[in-house]
């Protein structure tokens, strides 16, 4: 889970509703109207530079910087066809047909046809090489930035580096001569056609727009003259020019809605402005970043407009006619620290070096509010037992208690002298809040409620680099690079310490759910446990060969001899401290089971060939005589002076990722363990990462069945096989089928028919049992089906909450209504039932025998 936009394009989906934007190697889509996202399940060898949407949006072209491409199916997630292009790949677009598709691969223009995928009511079969080449335009002298197609697919724009368009025909007679539209003084940016196919826009970087439009050559005639001979040669010419008048600013991505005819540009200096065409006439103009706009989308409607700042890692979506954000997020600036679960497990806290603190929804993966008050790189976050309070540490000397209800900064701790923390725990209690230093090596100790200072506990001999508190509360685990692992008793009067000897220096720590257990992490790549009552080591493991994998460009030595400088940075118990997590310098995460020691899973991190690290194997061809070749600094020799110009402080080895000469290195820095027991997630160079035991794509095994008729479910029904006809009939969308299915399933086949049932229709039956429940008699059957539904898919109607809450509160409506109704009848006719019951008491009442005397006449009662 990455938001932030680094390179590469944006992308909206054929309904508008979702953006699809290149993370690194991956893919992430938005959904804009549900507020949520996920990432697709697909990863390429190196960052993505170019994605493309067939225009039904079943098929998604991605394009990595090699020119390797996935072809994949968007609406099930699936990963159809590799193929590659064998260059890299600047400019892509399918025809408005479905039929082509058009890339830039170098100065050539080579067009595609579209992989196609069976239909329902074809008998076509999958292809088994989908990638064919239709043609290779040649024309251009430099690098092709973009590409237009036509609204009929017969033709198609595109632009170039070399300061001119060119027309192109799909398919052309043998006498035609592409178009060159040239004037232009610096390489353009993007070229499009108008709606009606009359006019065409070209901009340049300079901030020139160009309009032509198809008219007599001759200079005699003028576009207004109406009379125009036959033997009068026609083509395309400039009919006006328009500049944009940014200052020191030049345009750096476009984007033309033809329907609307308007035109968003997003320039050097942050600055995006709308402009409606021909006439050219400024809508408005914003500022959204510091840096440049690296690219900019309008979706179907031309209401959306979204924009992708690569330097900031901004993404926003805007809409312009009520000039309001539909989405605004960025993602850490520098690297992360640490992070934390919340304790109902729905929030995800960040900490980073750029000095923020972001949460992060755990279900969305959306930002939901960014903290900036400290002035330095954040160390450290937890979050108290109690409560919605985070705390966190930062290199700027302070620590700081949020309220995560009215997010606020609430209180401020500081020490006496000017330190920077790196470590920080707190109490479960919540009533003490302890950090610890690399500049001084004592722990400082701070109440909640005064945010003074209680203490100052000396032992340590060196940086103290890890700090835990015991979750049954009085006892702090510090680890410090001395060696040493030191259990305080912080409540005692004495305030003794026991000293745990290790061989290395500690890493992290982690204290077990039930204080019985620590796990300490070491410099040398091993694991130790120990015992907290006896104070003795209980076991141990030796990890070195577990994180070991992964080569650098500079590194001597293979992968499977590097183990001996691998070591865990950050390790956490499962809720049940049976596993144990662990991450470090590489590009593996270990899961390890606490009682036998043995190694369950490695997770790999990322495969990302832009990173450091993520090779087994290095190329010898790619070693120089000046070093490794992904090492050389080669934008010297660019031909842009933009593109030459380094920014960069003398002497600064951090700062600004985007400018950074080398790669990055692939690690962990923070592992956490979601309250649930149900996942985890993992601070790494790649982003936030959230491995988790649910799968959040909803698959339906019926989709593969195309004969689904009214026949077919009626059928279905009549050889009981209810589960399939309720299917059947909410793909058909039948009323009449659904009440026939429902009420003819016996209530003995409920629960099993509700707990096979897919997730993807758990709603829709919601949605229908609430709506029978109101105008249905069958009360038992209604409120049956309802109770399976709640007992069986209960925990997935809480992690969905917000997905089914229309339904759920349809639901209770329903139920209400029940209620209400039952209590009305039974308040009004209590009297007449308490005369029926008394008459139906009195009517079985046995009388007493009588006995009569034969003699004289007279009874005897017995």
């Amino acid at each position: 889970m990455k938001t932030d936009f680094k390179v590469g394009n944006l992308l909206f989906t054929p309904d508008g509703n979702s953006l699809l934007s290149p993370v690194g190697n991956r893919v992430s889509v938005f959904n804009l109207t549900e507020s949520s996202s996920y990432t697709l399940p697909l990863s390429h060898r190196r960052n993505i530079s170019q994605l493309a949407l067939s225009p039904d949006g079943s098929l998604l072209l991605s394009i990595d910087e090699d020119g390797r491409a996935i072809l994949s199916h968007l609406p099930q997630r699936l990963v159809l066809y590799h193929f590659s292009f064998k260059a890299p790949v600047s400019a892509l677009a399918f025809s408005p047909s479905g039929r082509y598709f058009a890339a830039g691969v170098g100065r050539f223009v080579e067009v595609w046809y579209a992989p196609s995928t069976p239909s329902a009511n074809s008998d076509e079969g999958l292809e088994f090489a989908p990638f064919v080449r239709h043609r290779v335009h040649a024309g251009h002298h430099d690098v092709v930035q973009g590409i237009e197609w036509s609204s009929d697919s017969r033709f198609f724009l595109s632009s170039s580096k070399d300061l001119t368009a060119r027309l192109w025909s799909l398919e052309p007679p043998s006498d035609f001569v592409p178009t060159t539209l040239g004037g232009h003084r610096e390489a353009l940016i993007g070229a499009w056609f108008s709606v009606d196919q009359e006019l065409m826009y070209t901009v340049s970087q300079d901030g020139a727009l160009f309009q032509w439009h198809y008219a007599p050559l001759s200079e005699q005639l003028q576009p207004g003259d109406d009379v125009v001979d036959d033997a009068t040669p026609m083509g395309w010419r400039i009919a006006q020019r328009h500049y944009f008048m940014q200052s020191n600013a030049k345009i750096l991505c476009a984007a033309y809605h033809a329907p609307s005819n308007l035109l968003v540009a997003g320039f050097s200096n942050g600055l995006f402005g709308l402009y409606e065409l021909p006439d050219f006439n400024m809508i408005h103009t914003l500022s959204v970043s510091q840096q440049g706009i690296d690219h900019v989308a309008i979706n179907k409607s031309g209401e959306w407009l979204a924009l992708g700042a690569a330097k900031l890692g901004q993404l926003l979506v805007w809409e312009w006619q009520s000039e309001s954000y539909i989405l605004k997020q960025q993602g850490h600036f520098d690297r992360m620290n640490d992070l934390v679960f919340s304790r109902d497990g729905t929030r995800i806290i960040t900490a980073a070096d750029d000095g923020k603190i972001k949460v992060w929804d755990s279900r969305s993966g959306f930002c939901i509010v960014t903290f900036t008050e400290h002035s330095s790189g954040v160390t450290a976050c937890e979050f108290a037992q109690r409560g919605s309070v985070l705390f966190t540490a930062s290199l700027d000397g302070s620590v700081r208690a949020w309220d995560l209800i009215r997010y606020r900064n609430f209180r401020t701790f500081s020490a006496p002298t000017r330190l920077s923390f790196s470590s920080l725990a707190v109490d479960p209690s919540g009533d003490v809040v302890c950090a610890g230093s690399l500049d001084s090596f004592d722990i400082h100790i701070w109440s909640v409620q005064t945010g003074q200072l209680l203490d100052q506990l000396a032992g340590h001999e060196g940086p103290v680099s890890s700090l835990a508190f015991a979750p049954s509360g009085g006892m702090l685990v510090s680890g410090s690079w001395d060696h040493t692992v030191r259990m305080w008793n912080i409540f005692d009067r004495t305030q003794s310490s026991e000293a745990l000897q290790l061989q290395a220096d500690i890493t992290d720590i982690a204290v077990r759910s039930d204080s019985k257990q620590i796990a300490v992490s070491t410099l040398d790549g091993q694991l130790t446990f120990w015992s907290v009552a006896e104070a003795t080591q209980s076991a141990g493991l030796d990890a070195r060969r577990d994180v070991s994998g992964g080569r650098k460009l500079s590194d001597r030595r293979t992968a499977a001899n590097i183990a001996g400088s691998k070591s865990f940075n950050c390790i956490a118990y499962s809720l049940d401290g049976s596993c144990l997590i662990a991450g470090g310098n590489s590009k593996y995460i270990c899961l390890y089971d606490v009682f036998t020691g043995s190694l369950l899973k490695k997770f790999t991190v990322s495969v990302n060939l832009s990173l450091q690290g993520t090779q087994e194997f290095l190329n010898s061809r790619a070693l120089t005589d000046a070093g490794p070749a992904g090492l050389l600094d080669t934008n010297a020799e660019a031909s842009d002076l933009e593109d030459r110009i380094d920014r960069r402080l003398p002497g600064s080895g951090r700062g600004d990722s985007s400018l950074r000469r080398t790669l990055p290195q692939v690690r962990v820095t923070a592992v956490d363990f979601s309250p649930t027991g149900r996942a985890f997630c993992a601070a790494s160079t790649e982003g936030l990462l959230i491995y988790s035991l649910d799968r959040d794509l909803q698959f339906d095994p019926f989709d593969l069945d195309i004969d689904i008729t009214r026949a077919s479910t009626l059928k279905a029904l009549d050889d009981k096989s209810y589960l399939r006809a309720l299917v059947m009939a909410f793909r058909l969308n039948e009323r009449f089928l659904l009440e026939k299915v429902f009420q003819s399933t016996p209530v003995a086949e409920v629960g099993r028919l509700v707990k096979d049932l897919p997730t993807v229709y758990l709603a829709r039956l919601i949605r229908f049992v609430a709506h029978v429940t109101d105008a249905s008699p069958h009360l038992e059957n209604n409120l049956r089906w309802i109770e399976a539904i709640l007992s069986i898919h209960g925990p997935y109607l809480k992690d969905n909450l917000q997905s089914v809450s229309q339904e759920l509160r349809t639901m209770q409506k329903a139920i209400s209504t029940i209620q209400a109704d039952l209590a009305r009848v039974a308040d009004e006719n209590m009297y007449a039932l308490d005369y029926v019951l008394s008459q139906s008491a009195r009517k079985f009442e046995v009388p007493k025998p009588v006995l009569r005397n034969g003699l004289g006449g007279d009874t005897m009662e017995s």
